[in-house]
């Protein structure tokens, strides 16, 4: 093909850019007589349902593409891991519950996709998903129970308080 070809020069049903025949919607669409077109050759008229067009009963050879698509039956299947590791999804539940719920909300995701991994086989990315809960489920333990000891030692020492102001009247 020829670059230096003018675009009257270029076949209409090739794509001037490329020289590849043009896909039906490409085409430039067909040219209308200047009176106009009748309504009723394009449009199905009130009586013809849409859909196939109504022959006179069966169908003829020939008269509709007929594609066959033949399945066989595979042999792979999924199987869940002989030896599933562990997803935490009880203690991730603990945590959310009772510790540190953002901690422990994240915690309860990554033992969900655990379970998940180990249902479809994915030993590595179950490894890692239930390592992450547990590393998530013990900070949130341990952030819960600080937090616990603060509150609990602030509540003494506010007990203490109100007591030894009523002890010496102030």
């Amino acid at each position: 093909m020829d670059s230096r070809k003018s675009r009257k020069e270029w076949n209409s049903s090739q794509n001037p850019k490329t020289g590849q025949p043009l896909l039906p919607l490409q085409q430039d669409p067909p040219a209308y007589s200047g009176s106009g077109f009748s309504p009723s050759h394009n449009y199905p008229s009130s009586s013809q349902q849409y859909g196939a067009p109504a022959t006179s009963g069966l169908c003829t050879e020939g008269s509709y593409p007929v594609s066959v698509v033949t399945m066989q039956p595979t042999n792979e299947v999924f199987t869940p891991l002989t030896n599933p590791l562990p997803d935490y999804l009880c203690y991730s539940i603990f945590t959310m519950l009772c510790c540190c719920v953002p901690l422990g909300s994240a915690a309860l995701v990554y033992s969900l996709t655990t379970r998940d991994a180990n249902m479809f086989g994915h030993q590595h990315i179950a490894s890692r998903n239930s390592r992450m809960a547990r590393i998530l489920n013990h900070v949130s333990v341990a952030i819960g129970l600080f937090f616990g000891l603060i509150f609990a030692v602030y509540f003494i020492f506010v007990i203490m308080a109100v007591k030894h102001i009523r002890n010496f009247g102030l």
